[in-house]
């Protein structure tokens, strides 16, 4: 049985099936239907809600999601506030600011719109959120026919004044920062859901749960945020047998510097990482915030973003750069693995049965080291890349003295250009040098052409990042390396 509160209110699930969205039971079962289906794949933003999580020091993180991809068995020991929370006079500053500045028009987007809005102002700081955070915040919200404009100022608005509901408010938590009272009683234990077709949904609390679960079902399917594998479901119409959540194990969850490495635990998410790993490397900042949307970073993991062995994944080019490790755990005890060689052809992995990713091991820099990224997509926001590359570069008296050059999108799985690396290493940081790297990715890459890019169009990409690195680094080759934005 499951057990969360909906808009203030305990609610109970014995049995569901495991394959049921959040959108699809407050729709279906629940009559609640101010939350919207548009897209059922995460990208539209019309069914975003929020949920409320408690860390291990009792406080409450309230975030916004896509409920289209997001299952049931996922909310137990949540909050979940939807749109009909806020139906109450006065309304929420958001929800005038909507109104007086003219933000909707058909109103089918309405309700994500006004939860993400509702998610960043709950989320203040106080110190004055600025129009790159409103942005962020509405990166993964669609709009056809009312224009961002008003939308942005209504949010400007709502930013600008504060929020004191009732107690009694539905969504009262959410100016508290304190979180429901309520969520204090529901158990922390392990849950397992079921259907009556015998569908089972397993959400474990720690490593050696994981583990006996694993070896006991070694064809299930591990699930942590659901924003790809949800699509499964979704899109392809599958019905997933036996899940297994890895969410509450709080040996995956965390993100720590040991020595001379960030441990990077597989279930945090990228919101939970993006702070430490951006202060080791900056590169990652800009990257980050352009993969996905805001509600798929609160939800996606670094290890579902690496287990799922996507050719265009963004994570594992940058840190196969880095020369980043995995530890993967199973039946048969820990095992460590060069993350490069994890991939073994497209959506091929190197886990065995019953193993799953524990942790990913990312090196902290070196001197004189930097690193490069940049990802080329049809769109800035919530957009699937056709090329990107990673670049970390060792640079000492102007001449290239290490490099580690990776693509995503350049073949069935991102890989390193070992050509490129051999022609770059030894030689001045130049033009010329760069020019003759270029040349050899012809040599370590005959990519696909597809509905993203051609092949040729990729091919020449790349050289081209390869370049936008050297321009980025300064004009004289002895100069120190400068951290460029991404791109």
């Amino acid at each position: 049985m499951i057990e969360f509160l909906l808009n203030g209110r305990i609610e109970k699930v014995d049995q569901a099936d495991p394959n049921l969205s959040i959108l699809e039971w407050l729709r279906t079962k629940m009559r609640l239907t101010g939350t919207k289906e548009g897209c059922a794949s995460g990208d539209c933003g019309a069914c975003t809600v929020i949920t409320g999580t408690q860390d291990h020091q009792g406080n409450v993180q309230y975030q916004a999601i896509n409920s289209c991809i997001s299952l049931l068995g996922s909310l137990h020991g949540k909050e979940l506030i939807t749109v009909e929370a806020f139906q109450q006079e006065p309304g929420h500053p958001v929800q005038c600011g909507m109104m007086e500045k003219h933000g909707a028009q058909c109103g089918f987007c309405t309700p994500g719109i006004v939860m993400s809005l509702i998610a960043l102002h709950a989320n203040k700081t106080g110190s004055g959120e600025n129009d790159h955070q409103l942005l962020q915040a509405l990166s993964g919200n669609l709009c056809r026919c009312t224009g961002y404009r008003p939308i942005v100022e209504a949010g400007r608005q709502a930013l600008a004044q504060e929020w004191s509901p009732e107690s009694e408010h539905p969504a009262a938590a959410l100016s508290s920062g304190q979180g429901a009272p309520e969520l204090k009683a529901i158990h922390r234990g392990s849950i397992t859901l079921t259907s009556p077709e015998g569908l089972r949904y397993d959400s474990p609390t720690s490593l050696d749960e994981l583990r006996e679960l694993r070896r006991s079902f070694p064809n299930s399917r591990l699930v942590a945020g659901s924003t790809d594998l949800a699509l499964e479901i979704t899109q392809q119409l599958k019905t997933l047998e036996h899940l297994i959540s890895v969410e509450r194990v709080p040996e995956l969850k965390g993100c720590t510097r040991e020595s001379k490495q960030l441990v990077i635990g597989a279930a945090a998410t990228y919101r939970q990482f993006h702070g430490s790993l951006c202060e080791l490397w900056p590169a990652f900042n800009g990257m980050l915030e352009r993969l996905g949307s805001l509600q798929i970073r609160n939800r996606g993991t670094i290890g579902g973003n690496i287990a799922n062995a996507s050719p265009i994944g963004d994570m594992p080019p940058a840190l196969i750069a880095l020369d980043a490790a995995l530890v993967l755990d199973g039946p048969e005890g820990e095992r460590r693995v060069p993350l490069e060689g994890f991939f073994h052809g497209y959506k091929q992995t190197d886990l065995k049965a019953g193993e799953f990713i524990h942790s990913v091991h990312v090196p902290v820099p070196k001197t004189n080291q930097r690193l490069y990224i940049y990802k080329v997509s049809k769109r800035l926001d919530d957009d699937i890349s056709a090329v990107l590359g990673a670049f970390r570069l060792t640079v000492e008296g102007g001449v290239v003295t290490d490099c580690r050059l990776a693509f995503g999108g350049m073949a069935a799985t991102s890989a390193r250009a070992f050509n490129a690396e051999a022609a770059l290493t030894g030689q001045p940081w130049n033009d010329d040098s760069v020019t003759a790297a270029i040349a050899a990715l012809a040599s370590d890459f005959k990519p696909l052409s597809d509905v993203r890019a051609s092949a040729a169009y990729r091919q020449q990409i790349a050289g081209n990042l390869l370049r936008r690195a050297l321009l980025s680094s300064g004009s004289h080759p002895s100069e120190p390396l400068m951290v460029t934005d991404y791109a």
